[in-house]
Order: C-alpha cells, then sequence, then structure tokens
C-alpha cells in the first residue's frame, strides 16, 4: 500500500511560506529546503508560525487529514504575553468565540519549564517589564490563525507558535529546516487514524456537520 507513497515530516521555520511556488521574491518557500517532486503539504502552518509540517503524494491520506469530519489532535507550543490564569485556561478549553465560530473543546496547560526549542531568528519582541510563558495546546481542528486568536480572545495575545505534533507524529531531534521519511510504523499509525476513522464513523452512523474549511491553519 505504501510503496509509491512519500511521507515526509519537516520541521518549518519561522518566515517560510507553505507552498512551492515563488509568489515574492522575498519569502522563502518549501522549494527551498524540499527538493522532492510532487509531494504537498497536509494543511499549512503561516508564514509566523513553526514546527511540524507533514507533506506526502498520498492524496487521499491528505484529504481525509484536512476534512474536518476526521478531526485529530494537533499539539501546538505557544509563548504568550503574561501569565494567564485559570479563569483564561478554563476558556481556552472550552471554547472562544472567534469570527463567529466558538471552537472546539481543547486540552489546555500552562507548561511548567522554559520551552526547549531552538531560538527564533529573529527572535520575539521582548518587553521588559511584561513576563512571558508558553502553554501547551491540544485541536482537533483548525481555522485560520486560530490559536492565535483564541489566546488573543482571553487577554494574551501570541508571541510565537510552533506545532511540535500532528497526532502520534512529532518534532522529535528534527531542526528548523530539517526533514525526514516517516518510519514504517508511523505511516501504519497514519493510516489506522485516517483510514480506520472512517470506517467506524460510518458503523456507527456518525452524523457530522461539514465545516467550511478545506485546510488546518495556524
Amino acid at each position: 500500500m505504501t510503496n509509491h507513497y512519500r511521507y515526509i515530516l519537516f520541521y518549518k521555520p519561522y518566515g517560510v511560506l507553505c507552498q512551492f511556488t515563488q509568489d515574492t521574491p522575498t519569502r522563502s518557500t518549501l522549494k527551498d529546503y524540499i527538493s522532492i517532486p510532487d509531494v504537498y503539504p497536509v494543511g499549512r502552518l503561516d508564514w509566523d508560525s513553526e514546527g511540524l509540517l507533514l507533506l506526502t503524494n498520498h492524496g487521499q491520506l491528505k484529504h481525509r487529514l484536512c476534512d474536518p469530519r476526521f478531526g485529530h489532535e494537533r499539539t501546538y507550543w505557544v509563548q504568550v504575553e503574561r501569565i494567564p490564569d485559570v479563569a483564561a485556561l478554563e476558556k481556552l478549553e472550552t471554547g472562544v468565540i472567534i469570527q463567529d465560530y466558538h471552537t472546539r473543546p481543547a486540552k489546555v496547560r500552562l507548561l511548567s519549564a522554559e520551552s526547549i526549542l531552538p531560538e527564533r531568528d529573529p527572535p520575539i519582541r521582548f518587553r521588559k517589564n511584561v513576563p512571558t510563558t508558553w502553554l501547551e495546546m491540544v485541536l482537533t481542528e483548525g481555522k485560520n490563525r486560530q490559536v492565535r486568536r483564541m489566546t488573543a480572545a482571553v487577554g494574551f495575545p501570541t508571541l510565537r507558535l510552533v506545532r511540535v505534533a500532528i497526532a502520534d507524529l512529532h518534532l522529535d531531534n528534527l531542526k528548523p529546516g530539517q526533514w525526514r521519511d516517516l518510519t514504517p510504523q508511523e505511516i501504519k499509525s497514519l493510516h489506522n487514524l485516517t483510514f480506520s476513522n472512517s470506517s467506524s464513523r460510518k458503523q456507527k452512523g456518525l452524523q457530522t456537520k461539514a465545516f467550511p474549511m478545506k485546510q488546518f491553519h495556524h
């Protein structure tokens, strides 16, 4: 099943557009890092976001992962201004209103230690008298710039956003700008996630409203 398919994990650096075409001479694209033909990103990360991006030439898998009916977990480490209180964290978990849309429940927690991520280039803006902290946010959806809009809605603007996991796929030892092929076990897990979900949903007769979203963004 996997012989002619390619699955790639890429650590997208800050400032890189999630596309292979060069729209502007001043922005880097995936083409500057990945020379494999005919693979395409599953969803996207905004140019000012960093972290894990999955690319593949497996069209059906790409379609299912981008379909909101098959919501899978995406884990983000989010650096925000100031330190959110319990009320703010609870709002993020239960859902907030962004652009007339109520976000789905999420898993949110304060990270107890400073992130061990590599420094961003360029670094975040720093204000001497304003502390920052890191959150871990696990979402099963991805509206346009959703994480940033969620933290802003509860009063804690996002300074830095890094996706560290997509389902069972993790950044691990990748560094910004590096990519690797998925292992056979990771491919199997990905197939189980995308194609087993479909079968189980049909068996249960689950009816899910389709949201007007083609790709997940952050």
